[in-house]
């Protein structure tokens, strides 16, 4: 099937990685430039298309999938490049990446860093949600302690996640990580070199720039 991708969404962590995934698969998409918060989510156009009416979202012919993890997931699988794999073959490697996949999206993005988001100062929505700094520690000592998980991994000197393969588990946790920093959030050391070799991927590159509003 030819794609024929629509991407709606910009300006966050979570909306960055289906751009940076339709990169490393060089997959041509029709961008939508909105930002979530603006009003621009709740447009009947929008809505139409998704009653949570969050981004990102994805069109391709008649599907309409929502959801940052599954949106990449959905890609990589549908439509893999044969230079740019994003999703292990073999069984077994591919139940560790379902496991990190899973792992990353709950306890790194949505149990710390975006209860972070939520109460938070730094960038944050506490003007909606409310200002809660004590929930704020906690959650980034929670996000400090799962980490030690990526540190095990990584400290056996792999290229990526998964080893040598690049996946659309890299994805999720380079946007975790970057976001950490963002938060003054300290993070382990195995992933500096990491960050360094992903960050400079040009697929990376591509989709920063296809990320930014306007």
């Amino acid at each position: 099937m030819n794609p024929e991708l629509v991407l709606w969404g910009v300006g966050t962590s979570r909306t960055i990685r289906p751009h940076w995934a339709l990169h490393e698969l060089k997959l041509p998409y029709t961008r939508k430039p909105i930002l979530p918060r603006t009003g621009e989510t709740e447009t009947p156009e929008y809505t139409a298309l998704n009653p949570r009416q969050k981004v990102p979202l994805l069109q391709d012919h008649t599907l309409v999938i929502g959801e940052s993890a599954a949106i990449i997931a959905y890609l990589a699988k549908t439509y893999p490049d044969q230079a740019a794999s994003l999703i292990p073959k073999d069984s077994e490697t591919y139940a560790k990446w379902l496991e990190w996949c899973f792992f990353i999206v709950t306890e790194l993005d949505s149990t710390s860093l975006y209860v972070m988001r939520r109460h938070g100062q730094i960038k944050g929505l506490s003007h909606i949600y409310g200002d809660a700094p004590g929930v704020v520690a906690q959650a980034a000592e929670y996000f400090r302690k799962q980490l030690k998980h990526v540190d095990a991994a990584l400290s056996d000197g792999r290229e990526y996640l998964l080893g040598e393969q690049f996946t659309t588990a890299d994805i999720l946790l380079t946007t975790c990580l970057t976001w950490a920093i963002e938060y003054q959030v300290a993070i382990c050391d195995s992933a500096t070199p990491y960050l360094d070799r992903v960050l400079n991927r040009p697929a990376y590159r591509d989709a920063s720039a296809a990320n930014k509003p306007g």
